[in-house]
């Protein structure tokens, strides 16, 4: 059986409110705004997470006396696509302020007739043999970009649990990861059933990179 999908817009929270201005055309004007969303977007997620990993009691010396204190274990490896992943990077290294961090670029390269492939050129990562890892990108379209993320981080080491923290995630991306990384649990704002001739989810909420950072050159 594939891990669970965690998905947040089931319930009732203030994580709604900050998808809902993700995907306002309006509320897209303002770049700060945008990021700031993906962040707190992603803080709401590592709080979720932090759930379930493991603790241990310890003993916490106060200024009147010792409290006892169930405390994480061990502290999670958050990894991030660049570009579009590092505000929601930032909003779970907000929490897990004392994480190692991975690194990796994974981009679309696009043909004139319309089609992509995914190029990874890039990858910066600690130790992650018997860790947790956490794996941050607004987008979770076709999947392809992250399944290949997966892959390319576990030369560094089997990571015992590994979870996938996206803004909005589309059906066929889900099913794939299901299919490539079974094991993996996927964290998102919302499911979206559509996906463009190009890829892009719809109603989704446009282009996170670009949204937060600018327009690019297309390659």
């Amino acid at each position: 059986m594939p891990a669970p999908i965690h998905n947040l817009s089931l319930e009732n929270s203030i994580a709604n409110q900050y998808v809902a201005e993700l995907r306002s055309i309006d509320i897209q004007q303002d770049p700060m705004r945008f990021r700031q969303n993906l962040q707190r977007l992603g803080e709401v997620m590592a709080y979720e997470i932090s759930k379930t990993m493991a603790y241990q009691a310890k003993t916490v010396e106060t200024p009147l006396g010792e409290a006892e204190v169930a405390l994480p274990i061990e502290q999670p490896v958050l990894a991030t696509i660049l570009r579009a992943g590092l505000p929601m990077h930032q909003g779970l290294l907000h929490i897990f302020d004392r994480a190692d961090n991975a690194f990796v670029s994974a981009y679309r390269r696009h043909h004139k007739d319309g089609s992509f492939e995914i190029n990874l050129e890039y990858v910066s990562c600690p130790e992650l043999e018997d860790r947790t890892l956490i794996i941050a990108d607004p987008m979770l379209a076709t999947g392809a970009s992250m399944a290949m993320t997966i892959e390319a981080l576990s030369v560094y080491g089997q990571a015992r649990d590994i979870h996938v923290v996206v803004a909005i995630a589309a059906a066929d991306g889900i099913e794939h990861i299901q299919r490539m990384h079974p094991r993996v649990h996927i964290w998102t704002g919302a499911i979206d059933d559509e996906l463009t001739a190009k890829s892009y989810i719809v109603p989704g909420l446009g282009d996170a990179g670009d949204l937060a950072y600018g327009s690019k050159i297309q390659d």
